[in-house]
């Protein structure tokens, strides 16, 4: 694998609550993100993302929020304090200042309707751990470089693809690993026998 690995989406299916001040300054809040809770990838792989995943990035980063994870329609972000984002025992909890734009009137009366139930984020992962012992390849992330938190109308599951490279490239480690420890076995064996013989 060359390069930066790619960017992937993961979106999370629960209540996105609102709740207006005394100014009528409109605020959403939920959770892009719940620790420990395995989603199955695709059908492809079984993911959980491990707490403190996101406690680097969120100190490193300067993380905007988008409706639908379009660049063009931009909700808050964490260095204008419309966007805060807080990794607490259950996951990556979100709260979002709406803007007075038609995006953010109009992501305001879908989740008053309850039209909307998901959030979501975009991120690109820098460690985790593959477990292949089992039927079903398990994924854990445990730190990540966040982008982007959206509030979705649809979830979805992007970059599955990105991950199964990730996985390929994992196995092929293991596989070099296994590879390169054989090799000094065999090595460690054939000095034992030539001590062996001088001996002899």
């Amino acid at each position: 694998m060359t390069g930066k690995p790619e960017t992937e989406t993961r979106c999370v299916v629960r209540a996105v609550e609102s709740r207006a001040d005394d100014d009528g300054k409109m605020t959403v809040a939920g959770y892009a993100a719940v620790f420990n809770e395995e989603a199955d990838i695709g059908g492809w792989f079984i993911e959980t993302v491990a707490p403190g995943a996101f406690d680097r990035s969120i100190k490193e980063h300067d993380v905007r929020a988008f409706f639908d994870h379009d660049m063009g329609r931009v909700l808050g972000r964490k260095s204008s304090s419309t966007l805060r984002l807080e990794e607490d025992s259950k996951g990556l909890s979100v709260e979002i200042d709406l803007p007075d734009t038609s995006d953010g009137r109009d992501v305001k009366t879908l989740i008053e309707r309850g039209d909307i139930s998901g959030m979501s984020f975009g991120f690109r992962v820098t460690k985790q751990e593959w477990d292949e012992t089992g039927e079903v390849p398990k994924r854990t992330i445990l730190d990540v470089d966040l982008f982007e938190v959206s509030i979705v109308s649809m979830p979805a599951y992007d970059g599955t693809s990105v991950a199964m490279r990730s996985l390929e490239a994992a196995r092929s480690e293991r596989k070099q690993q296994n590879f390169s420890a054989a090799q000094r076995r065999l090595r460690m064996k054939m000095d034992l026998d030539m001590k062996v013989r001088s001996k002899a």
